[in-house]
């Protein structure tokens, strides 16, 4: 992938790995479009990046999908790569009664039906296009759900199940489809936890979207750190010891959420 003469557009592009992948494009020439929920955050970002293009859009809603193809199409038609970034993942334990069904499968909305929908919008447009991507970014969880997380652990594994099933679709065409697999990362989207992470177990994000870019220029359909190659492995020949030492952090979590 030419990243160089490439114009991307990136959902959830305010924090965590979608702000680092805007920082490191712009490093590597591309013209960048970052999507987004909240407009201070949109402002944020484009103050520190003046050069890229804003959008307010929720991923989750798909009039909001329906209007950002009609701006961004018009605005930039040479839009040729989508990153499918934008998520949200919460601790959830099923036997909270103060759980509720309109709320539940948010991440599902999210991480899983706005890649789904994202995709569909805009695959017409990136079919036109040579070369073109469309990248979708999902998780180690996707081979190792974890019993802390089970509505992101079912997105994730949703969200790969797809990207595998779209890329034998779309195999004799000019988009390749990608997926970028990270680990546990250092990011805000731990910030409202109950239970806090140790930094030092989870993966710098520069690396991680280092990572990406170099995979991107290869054109590499599953880019993975190796802590992510070892965790697939595994998950292979060992699930069940996988899935229960995750799991030997619900009941931490489950004590601390009754205790607030």
């Amino acid at each position: 992938m030419d990243l160089k003469n490439s114009t991307v557009l990136i959902t959830g592009g305010t924090s965590g790995i979608g702000l680092e992948l805007v920082k490191q494009l712009i490093e590597q020439g591309s013209r960048v479009i970052v999507t987004g929920r909240k407009i201070k955050a949109l402002k944020e970002v484009k103050e520190r990046f003046p050069n890229i293009y804003t959008f307010q859009s929720d991923v989750s809603n798909p009039e909001d999908i329906r209007q950002l193809y009609q701006k961004v199409t018009h605005q930039f038609p040479e839009l040729n790569v989508l990153i499918n970034n934008a998520g949200e993942m919460r601790l959830i334990d099923m036997q909270d009664t103060s759980n509720n069904l309109e709320d539940i499968t948010r991440e599902i909305d999210i991480n899983l039906s706005g890649a789904i929908h994202m995709a569909s919008q805009f695959l017409p447009h990136l079919l036109t296009k040579q070369p073109a991507a469309l990248v979708n970014v999902s998780s180690a969880i996707a081979f190792m759900p974890y019993s802390i997380a089970p509505i992101y652990s079912a997105s994730k594994s949703g969200i790969h199940a797809f990207t595998m099933a779209l890329r034998l679709q779309l195999k004799d065409t000019s988009v390749k489809v990608m997926e970028l697999i990270p680990p546990g990362v250092d990011t805000n989207l731990q910030n409202d936890w109950v239970m806090k992470v140790n930094p030092k177990q989870m993966m710098d994000v520069d690396k991680l979207v280092n990572v990406a870019i170099n995979g991107l220029k290869k054109d590499i359909s599953e880019i993975k750190p190796p802590l992510v190659k070892v965790l697939k492995f595994l998950s292979r020949i060992v699930p069940n010891a996988l899935m229960n030492l995750g799991h030997k952090e619900f009941g931490k979590f489950k004590q601390l959420n009754n205790n607030k």
